[in-house]
């Protein structure tokens, strides 16, 4: 087992400008967001003007939180990540759509793909709006892309149409990710690679409740059913489950080692633009050949 530390750098259209007092200064594009961020625990190091000047800010107070916005600040617009394309919606929840410390993860999903010389298939579980989904689709994966909100499921479809991914083999299912496994162990489908982004807590679209503490280990061990012969990778990532790295790493050794393939485990991070200090943004555990 290899621990890693992978960081998501500066780009064109994206750059963690300062972070600290759990807040976190961020430029999607032109517009600069900021936001709280619980890991952010030291000192910030811009001057609280440029903080004071960001284009809109979430506030979380005892009786109501949402977003202040600039009135030039469109209520979406677009970035890009190499050549992954993502329409950015500040969303009720403090989210923007995307995270940019998985940039790491989609680079490693597509080298694996194309690494592969075949036809690659991926699941891809809690998939929200899609930045693993459309790394896969870009390498020349067949994917199929669950999550159980049929609006992330538009969007995820829109950052599809957006990349010039709309063509690409990709089914999209609004389902439960442990009901939809283990109808395919039934159905006998296999698949080549498998991703998961799994909540600490969570509801299918028929309310079905989601626990990890419940169902993580009983979804790992369906997942393993469902790999074919010769799988490619398998990815998870975790961010406020409360587990380390290292549980993923145990959970995915039992039904993985068979293969004889590599394992990486560690945390996502981002870069600050001109201090270069690390913000932590969630862990992962990953496996391939």
């Amino acid at each position: 087992m290899e621990t890693k530390i992978l960081t998501t750098k500066s780009s064109a259209d994206y750059e963690l400008l300062d972070s600290g007092d759990g807040e976190k200064l961020e430029r999607y594009g032109k517009y600069v967001l900021r936001r709280p961020d619980p890991q952010a625990l030291w000192k910030k190091l811009l001057p609280e003007n440029d903080w004071k000047n960001a284009d809109a800010y979430f506030y979380n107070e005892s009786d109501k939180k949402g977003w202040k916005k600039s009135v030039s600040m469109p209520n979406e617009w677009q970035i890009s990540f190499d050549d992954l394309r993502f329409n950015i919606k500040p969303t009720a929840f403090k989210h923007t759509g995307v995270f940019p410390e998985q940039e790491s993860n989609w680079k490693w999903i597509k080298e694996k793909v194309k690494n592969a010389r075949r036809q690659v298939k991926i699941l891809n579980l809690f998939g929200y709006t899609g930045g693993a989904t459309l790394a896969g689709l870009s390498a020349g994966a067949e994917v199929t892309h669950i999550d159980s909100s049929k609006s992330a499921i538009t969007w995820a479809k829109e950052n599809a149409s957006l990349s010039g991914l709309s063509g690409m083999p990709v089914r999209w299912l609004v389902d439960d990710a442990r009901k939809f496994v283990m109808r395919e162990i039934k159905r006998g489908n296999k698949y080549d690679g498998i991703i998961m982004d799994p909540p600490s807590f969570g509801r299918g679209g028929k309310g079905e409740i989601w626990k990890i503490e419940d169902d993580f280990l009983k979804l790992i061990e369906e997942c393993s059913k469902i790999l074919s012969d010769s799988p490619v990778l398998f990815l998870i990532n975790g961010y406020a489950s409360g587990y380390s790295a290292t549980a993923y790493y145990n959970a995915l050794e039992s039904i993985l080692k068979k293969y004889n393939g590599n394992f990486e485990v560690g945390e996502l991070t981002i870069e600050e633009f001109k201090s270069h200090r690390l913000l932590p943004c969630g862990i992962f555990a990953r496996w391939s050949r």
